[in-house]
């Protein structure tokens, strides 16, 4: 075809005619491909070419005409593949919402602590990631369980979702059920719907790889490789979160790298642990291998010995790699993906961010708790026992990726040593991990904190309703700053709400600040609020004046508040115990609602979408709703009548229903022994104000509210828990008592700490937290007295009651419910206490029957001449506070007819407060305290002598002996609904029926010998002196152990009570 150039046909030329060659081209060139052929047809002679490459083909080939085959039924047959998977559609809104969880392994060279797989735990709303080092894939049910119960405890959260694969590991129904945790599983072979921590798998792979290649390590250090990756990964920034790292995602706070050093690199530790003599060596060879939890040091591979040990004292050669380069080949380097396959293969899915918390697999407890990588100031933290949980507080500093090679040998710089008073804490520690089992030549010494919280907090004894509102309470966290509140939609939309809510009240007017005027700052406080069943209701935002700043008639005449007495919330709720009412809570939706402010100005802080703020003056002239309206109009009308003890309690009682209601600002308490009587005041007083029915009381002003049939526990559980996270203590060594016995701190002692305001803050938390926690008064008051310029042994003091919290953060007080309605009362004093003025500390405790309703430590005004002054002193406070509540009984519709029993352990104050004995000793004591003796005639009060070992009031005046407390908190009736009481009594070493067997045989043997004795001395034996010397020895060595013993049953019953 000239047209075309291609051959059409073929023949021969004979006698001037040419013949073609149809037979022998007629398979090919057959009368159909002058035709134009159906793409249909053309699709099947090119092997079912697809569209794309048909379409193309078709611009080049001569009468082929194409259109889209779309009814092939052989190509899916043929060619079917899965269909793309889209990015995951849930978008977490806080940490540990959901969490991505799958094993790795097993790996055909064990670790050096012979684990072969690992579970790798993800959180989707941080990405920071728990790895567990585990020796079987069985182990990952106890794995996540122990990490899930560590969520609750260490972060006051809960997990709702956990996303997994189809292993029987994971198949946790009735643990979930439980939990309320719902369990997401990926379709059968499709590891891509567990996309992110099969992605975290390659990273971590990857990472630990290349630790592995450039230290030129043995397969068998593939554990510490992981560990330190996950570390290490967890401070490098991610594009998934915006350029931050998951530690600061997680912890509102960038890392520090400062203490990292090269994996696998050459160090020498000193031997100093070890005792070494004069001429040996002061330190051995060791390759780094990474950072241990809990210690401030590194955890170091002794090259002599083979064994694993942390040191602080080390120095490093990040260039020199001791092991030899022979060793790095293939062999070295595990596989990219799962040696064995596991329901999904692990693929790359969805890029994330890991933010790993490594820690080994070892385990000093029963159940090992997943290791936070928490480096501390000026060293790396190691990772915990089995669970990798590379978590730095929120105060600390974390690691981020090695630094460049440094010199081989530079000059170390200067190390600052750690204060001796810190010696027995775990500074700046949030979330505790348990230390790692002790070594031998294949395993590695115990690393990380001993002291988890979940040693010391449980939830198991509470009610299914009140263990989720418990955990509810910590589930949302609670701003601190604006900056903070600012990011949140939520908590802007509250900013929002109140400041209409003032508006419209007409709370203030704008107006230009007046020459020579100063404005009041402002700032807001927020809160979570919670339904009766635990569930968030909302978030509240209160805006407040900065009113410590104002003058004394420059900005103000007067201000008032409706705040109760936190003796009389105890009062009315040991009363309501008692008498079994019904205790309901209302919440006022705008706290400026209660206040009476006189004229003043403050720099009010404006939300505006726009913008980041804007200031303007605002004049606050008598604002919104008086209180008076609320208390005297409003209660009033309702037939409720004021109390004079108590301005904020108001009580209404018709025939034989009686109603009282507590007003603590915003926070109401409603009691009565009507429920119908109740509704009907709620219902009158939502007619009136905007207010929240929060229905059965469970959570007032930061006390924790547990009812029960046998009575009421309060406690400050969740407050305790942020004192000890913001104070860096949460993995502290715990103490048995809040100070030590016969402390005595003076303003002279010691260096001045070079942040007071740190100390006051601390302090000013703990004053609040004695609220429900009488046993650690004595110390607080002590450290009170040193606010203006705290020194180093107030601080270390302070650090010890933190201690003494972290031993029982859930500890609080019991209201019985079948108490007697009666009063007594326990005072005493400490003579002359004080080093710097000594004067004496007075302390006093009052009961409702058994239930403690209030106490007080403080010190005297005066120096006293003796301890009968003193005490009579402690006495007359006592009086003063016995006659106040019972007035508040009256009011409360109790009539106290008994005399109130106050009991003292002096015989000479006692003498005095009855009869005016001892004058030339009592004559120049103020004549208020003399109301003893009157109270004591009228028959009010009633004096006793008590034993000064029985003596409750004991504890508010001294801190005593650690025996002695122990009987003490149990006369204060202070439990510990939250205590965990696994392992209590090998640790307590509790005698068990064979000890009290042999304390028996002795007891005979000891009697039989003295019968000998009698006998022997009759006949004037020579070996009765042999035989008096062994009963001397026995009777010694049987009291030991006698009173041993009781010590022993003594413990037993308080940890009972």
């Amino acid at each position: 075809d000239r047209r075309s150039g291609k051959m059409i046909g073929t023949g021969t030329e004979r006698e001037g005619l040419y013949y073609l060659d149809t037979a022998k081209t007629a398979g090919c060139n057959s009368v159909s491909a002058l035709v134009p052929s159906s793409s249909q047809l053309w699709h099947q002679r090119l092997g079912h070419l697809s569209n794309k490459s048909l379409r193309a083909l078709s611009l080049s080939v001569k009468n082929m005409k194409f259109c889209d085959i779309d009814d092939c039924l052989v190509c899916p047959l043929a060619k079917q593949t899965r269909h793309p998977f889209p990015l995951s559609s849930i978008n977490s809104l806080a940490p540990f919402e959901l969490i991505h969880v799958d094993i790795w392994g097993g790996y055909h060279v064990p670790s050096i602590t012979k684990a072969q797989y690992f579970l790798t735990i993800v959180d989707d709303y941080s990405r920071c990631t728990w790895v567990y080092l585990m020796h079987h894939k069985s182990d990952a049910r106890q794995k996540l369980t122990t990490f899930i119960n560590l969520v609750e405890t260490q972060f006051s959260s809960h997990v709702k979702i956990v996303r997994s694969d189809n292993g029987p590991e994971f198949l946790m129904t009735q643990f979930f059920s439980d939990k309320g945790i719902l369990h997401h599983t990926s379709c059968v072979s499709t590891p891509q719907q567990n996309g992110v921590v099969e992605r975290k798998h390659r990273h971590l792979l990857n990472v630990a790889r290349a630790l592995l290649f450039q230290a030129k390590l043995p397969k068998k250090f593939w554990g510490d490789a992981i560990l330190t990756a996950t570390y290490l990964i967890n401070r490098t920034p991610t594009q998934v979160l915006k350029g931050k790292t998951p530690y600061e995602v997680l912890f509102r706070k960038p890392p520090v790298y400062d203490h990292l050093r090269v994996f696998g690199c050459l160090c020498f530790a000193s031997t100093h642990h070890l005792r070494p003599t004069k001429f040996d060596a002061r330190a051995t060879r060791c390759i780094f291998l990474g950072y241990p939890y809990g210690t401030k040091g590194y955890r170091v591979y002794d090259l002599t010995t083979g064994k694993i040990f942390i040191s602080r004292d080390v120095i490093f050669h990040e260039t020199t790699f001791p092991f030899p380069s022979s060793a790095t080949d293939s062999s070295l380097v595990f596989p990219l993906s799962h040696p064995t396959h596991f329901d999904d293969a692990p693929t790359p899915g969805l890029p994330s961010p890991s933010s790993q918390f490594p820690a080994p697999d070892l385990a000093l407890e029963p159940l090992p708790a997943p290791a936070l990588a928490f480096p501390a100031p000026d060293l790396a933290l190691e990772p915990l026992p089995a669970p990798a949980l590379a978590l730095p507080a929120p105060d600390l500093v974390l690691p981020a990726p090695p630094s460049p090679l440094a010199p081989v040998s530079p000059p170390l710089p200067r190390r600052t040593t750690m204060p001796s008073y810190l010696q027995q804490y775990h500074v700046n520690i949030k979330l505790p991990a348990r230390s790692l089992p002790s070594s031998n030549s294949a395993s590695i010494e115990p690393q990380g904190t001993k002291h988890p919280l979940s040693h010391v907090l449980t939830y198991d004894r509470l009610s299914p309703h009140h263990r989720v509102f418990s955990a509810s309470l910590s589930a949302v966290k609670e701003p601190t700053s604006y900056v903070q509140a600012a990011h949140d939609p939520q908590w802007r939309h509250a900013m929002t709400q109140e400041l209409a809510a003032l508006e419209a009240n007409g709370t203030w007017t704008l107006q230009s600040l007046p020459p020579g005027k100063k404005p009041i700052g402002c700032k807001w406080v927020y809160k979570v609020k919670l339904h009766p069943d635990g569930s968030l209701d909302r978030y509240k935002a209160r805006l407040v004046a900065k009113g410590y700043s104002q003058v004394e008639g420059l900005d103000y005449r007067e201000t008032f508040a409706p705040v109760a007495k936190l003796v009389t919330v105890r009062l009315l709720l040991a009363v309501a115990s008692t008498r079994r009412w019904h205790l309901h809570q209302l919440d006022v939706n705008n706290a400026f609602l209660m206040v009476i402010l006189m004229k003043m100005f403050i720099c009010i802080s404006l939300l505006d979408s726009d913008e980041k703020g804007r200031l303007v003056y605002a004049s606050f002239i008598n604002p919104c709703m008086d209180s008076s309206k609320l208390h005297v109009n409003a209660l009033t009308q309702a037939g409720y009548r004021q109390s004079k003890a108590d301005y904020s309690l108001f009580v209404r009682t018709r025939g034989a229903t009686f109603t009282a209601l507590l007003i603590y600002v915003d926070d109401i308490i409603l009691t009565g022994n009507s429920l119908q009587d109740i509704e009907a005041t709620k219902s009158y007083l939502l007619q009136q104000f905007k207010l929240k029915d929060l229905g059965q009381l469970k959570y007032f002003l930061g006390i924790e509210i547990a009812h029960s049939s046998k009575g009421i526990a309060l406690s400050q559980r969740k407050y305790a828990l942020e004192i000890l996270e913001d104070a860096g203590q949460l993995g502290a060594k715990p103490a048995d008592s809040p100070m030590e016995q016969n402390l005595s701190l003076s303003k002279h002692d010691g260096d001045y700490i070079d942040d007071p305001s740190s100390y006051r803050r601390l302090v000013g938390r703990l004053i609040y937290l004695t609220i429900t926690r009488p046993d650690l008064v004595y110390a607080v008051h002590t450290l009170s007295q040193f606010m203006d310029k705290p020194r180093t042994p107030h601080l270390e003091a302070a650090y010890r009651v933190l201690r003494y919290v972290k031993r029982a953060p859930g500890q609080g007080i019991f209201l019985s419910a079948n108490s007697p309605i009666q009063l007594n009362a326990f005072c005493d004093a400490d003579w002359a206490r004080c080093r710097d003025t000594r004067r004496s500390t007075t302390g006093y405790c009052v009961f409702l029957g058994n239930s403690l309703v209030s106490w007080k430590t403080k010190k005297q005004t005066t120096v006293s001449r003796s301890s009968a002054e003193a005490e009579y002193r402690s006495m007359a406070a006592a009086c003063c506070e016995i006659t106040w509540l019972r007035y508040i009984l009256q009011d409360l519709g109790i009539k106290h007819s008994h005399a109130v029993k106050l009991y003292c352990d002096n015989q000479a104050a006692l003498h005095i407060a009855s009869n005016p004995v001892f004058h030339e000793r009592t004559k120049h004591i103020e004549i208020d305290c003399h109301l003893v003796r009157e109270k004591v005639q009228s028959g009010m009060i009633k004096t006793a002598h008590i034993s000064t070992l029985q003596q409750p009031a004991d504890i508010f005046t001294k801190a005593v002996s650690l025996p002695q407390f122990a009987i003490l908190l149990s006369k204060l009736g202070i439990i510990n609904i939250h205590s965990n009481l696994k392992g209590s009594v090998e640790e307590r070493k509790i005698p068990t029926k064979s000890t009290l067997f042999v304390f028996i045989i002795e007891g005979l043997v000891l009697v039989f010998a003295l019968l000998c004795c009698v006998l022997l001395d009759c006949f004037r034996l020579p070996v009765y002196e042999v035989l008096a010397d062994y009963i001397k020895e026995k009777s010694k060595e049987t009291r030991s152990n006698s009173s041993k013993l009781q010590s022993d049953h003594t413990k037993q019953e308080e940890s009972r009570r």
